[in-house]
């Protein structure tokens, strides 16, 4: 299981040496920023699973910040805590109302009832079943919700992504170096989209298996997969030793005993757009794009590639 994530922005040097140092100490995985332009920069690449804001910043006050993280489906579900020093009523008002913070916490202030805070709130969001365990990526529930969000507007595309051969591979190479390999796709994910994509792209990871969704807009949608697509071809190979890497495929036993090659890891990835609806509920939208998924997997066969995409619904 993945560490947890704590982004503390704060401008002051020694109050986020303290807040570091100390949930370091209690186990998490902690980034600090002492401006704004810098904590939205470590949310784009890394979204935390939590984030303690100060208000008071050189370049943008905190309520931005969480305005700014409210808005984007990758990171409107993080809880959000202040910790500031303005204390007046409709600061408060400002921090709970306008950017729906979980907890508005005046300086000076207890560390460890800080703490208790923050554990409470990420219990919460795993007792919700909101982020998967090993990449921290939206699932369950908040995946739900997005895709029901797509089925009453448009101009929006939802890319399905699987990695093809992942079972093997954790069968010969162990459940630890497969979480490796969901933390790298995770990662490749968030890259390719703060390349290619905008603020309003979603991905989520599906609580079984190596399933990933992103939810972006059509024009966008193409270049994301495509860059994705080279990259994890080009890199997945470093998760394999030299040998495996050379010949181009592990070998497995089968239900005779007998051992038989089997690929290195690709992805096949199902696209669709609104234009491909209307979609009446999300589990038809799901099996859509399930099918245009196997779709792509059936053309990297035929065309003897690795990894490949399909677009659109395959309409009779």
């Amino acid at each position: 299981m993945s560490k947890e994530r704590i982004l503390v922005v704060e401008d002051q040097a020694d109050i986020s040496s303290l807040l570091k140092i100390y949930f370091t100490s209690q186990g998490y995985e902690v980034f600090t920023a002492m401006r704004g332009a810098t904590a939205l920069e470590i949310c784009s690449k890394t979204p935390p699973n939590l984030a303690l804001l100060d208000v008071n910043l050189p370049d943008m006050e905190g309520y931005e910040i969480g305005k700014a993280l409210r808005a984007s489906p990758r990171t409107r579900h993080i809880p959000i805590i202040f910790l500031t020093a303005r204390g007046e009523r409709t600061d408060r008002l400002r921090g709970l109302g306008e950017v729906q913070a979980q907890y508005y916490i005046v300086k000076p202030f207890d560390i460890e009832e800080v703490h208790t805070i923050v554990r409470n709130q990420l219990e919460e969001a795993r007792r919700k079943n909101q982020l998967h365990p090993v990449t921290n990526l939206p699932t369950a529930e908040l995946i739900n919700d997005q895709l029901r969000s797509l089925l009453s507007t448009q101009g929006w595309a939802m890319a399905l992504i699987h990695i093809n051969g992942f079972e093997t591979f954790t069968q010969s190479y162990g459940s630890v170096v497969g979480e490796d390999v969901l933390k790298f796709t995770a990662l490749l994910l968030n890259e390719a989209i703060n390349e290619q994509g905008g603020t309003e792209e979603f991905i989520g990871h599906m609580v079984v298996g190596p399933d990933f969704v992103i939810t972006s807009a059509p024009e966008r949608i193409r270049p994301i997969c495509e860059r994705l697509l080279a990259r994890f071809d080009d890199e997945i190979g470093l998760h394999y030793n030299f040998k495996h890497r050379r010949q181009g495929f592990i070998e497995v036993p089968d239900e005779k005993g007998e051992l038989r090659p089997v690929p290195l890891m690709s992805i096949s990835i199902g696209v669709l757009t609104s234009n491909d609806g209307p979609f009446y509920d999300i589990r038809e939208l799901s099996e859509t794009a399930e099918e245009a998924r196997q779709r792509a997997v059936h053309q990297a066969r035929e065309q003897g590639r690795k990894s490949a995409v399909a677009y659109g619904r395959n309409r009779k």
